[in-house]
């Protein structure tokens, strides 16, 4: 019996959608059988910033992006299906995520499980945020449940460190316990930075950032923001870190990229201050997501924490790239399993829950 599931994930970066086929009937527990990346057009990029930066969020408008998107799914499923020898036993499709709000009571992560099922003849499980918020939780983040039950150790205090548009930081003591919470901006500001002075999307490998010099004023400045001095549980979003909260620091006179150079050194404090902070013991940190593939945010990241090793979960036998589609996949299973997902200690939910609403073909 097939026990292949499929995860899509959409991050807040909005150029791709990731699809990952994970088989979770083998000997460690999961297998990638299949991986496929959907790029997403100029013309949908600019609807989702539009829609998530609330100047085009009529409900037609809304409405209308989720149509489009979950047909973006549907095609997207669809290709990695066709790399599959077997019938994959459910879709989980985090959708896109283009309000979150768990102080209001909601958070809206776009896609249409019915489009999506009858398109791909194949059950599907969407909204997986809602029944945490439903139950006085953050919603997110998510993967840390994830994380804790294929990259825990008995042995270690090891930190994953999912660096996506927003980062999120999963503590795995060895004792068992977990934190988990978004430590702050992962790639956002560098991304939208870069996107205003540079026909780039994103800076390979900090590139860019390593050009500048760190402005240590404004540094200290944006670290003074109240969020990064709250405690968990926590989270965040693109409605709070962007281009126009990073300009109410500026005085406008800064070099770009000496600003790079900050955003790119705020990003690897937030992180290194939080696991220094809650899992002071840690000896391994393992990052993931696009942040994963900066190699200068990853190398303030090791001088930070100089006593812990700074690697990727790739040392874990997973491919980094993949992480988030994978969770998104396990996420899938745990639904139709009717077993919970979510961890109370990292969300501030009341109660475990099983996530996820289910849309058969």
């Amino acid at each position: 019996m097939s026990e292949i599931f499929i995860g899509l994930m959409s991050g807040t970066s909005a150029d791709a959608i990731d699809a990952a086929a994970v088989d979770f009937s083998t000997a460690n527990g999961l297998a990638l059988a299949a991986t496929h990346s959907h790029p997403l057009s100029e013309e949908l990029r600019a609807r989702i910033s539009d829609v998530s930066s609330g100047a085009l969020d009529q409900l037609d408008d809304v409405k209308q992006l989720e149509v489009d998107l979950s047909i973006e799914f549907s095609h997207c499923t669809q290709e990695i299906i066709n790399l599959l020898n077997d019938k994959p036993v459910a879709i989980g499709c985090h959708g896109q995520t283009v309000r979150h709000r768990p102080e209001l009571g909601f958070t809206v992560q776009l896609a249409d499980g019915a489009i999506i099922a009858q398109s791909t003849q194949t059950p599907v499980v969407v909204d997986f945020r809602s029944a945490d918020v439903a139950l006085g939780g953050q919603g997110a983040p998510l993967v840390p449940a994830f994380h804790h039950e294929f990259f825990s150790s008995s042995s270690e205090d090891r930190a994953v460190v999912n660096i996506g548009g927003i980062a999120n930081v999963t503590l795995l003591s060895s004792d068992g316990r977990v934190i988990g919470f978004d430590s702050g901006p992962g790639n956002t500001l560098m991304d939208r930075w870069i996107q205003l002075h540079q026909d780039n999307r994103w800076d390979h490998n900090g590139a860019w950032a390593k050009t500048g010099v760190v402005d240590e004023a404004l540094l200290l400045s944006l670290q003074q923001d109240p969020y990064f001095s709250r405690k968990p549980p926590k989270s965040t979003g693109l409605e709070y870190f962007n281009l126009d909260w990073l300009n109410a620091f500026l005085k406008g006179d800064e070099r770009p990229c000496d600003v790079q150079a900050a955003l790119c050194a705020l990003t690897a404090h937030a992180v290194t201050d939080d696991i220094l902070e809650f899992l002071p013991e840690v000896k391994k940190i393992y990052l993931c997501g696009g942040g994963a593939l900066n190699t200068q945010l990853k190398e303030l990241i090791q001088t930070k924490i100089d006593r812990a090793e700074v690697s990727t979960t790739a040392d874990l036998g997973v491919d980094p790239k993949w992480v988030e589609a994978i969770a998104f996949a396990w996420l899938a299973r745990q639904r139709i399993n009717l077993q919970t997902a979510n961890l109370p200690e990292v969300t501030g939910a009341k109660k475990r829950s099983i996530l996820g609403a289910v849309y058969l073909p």
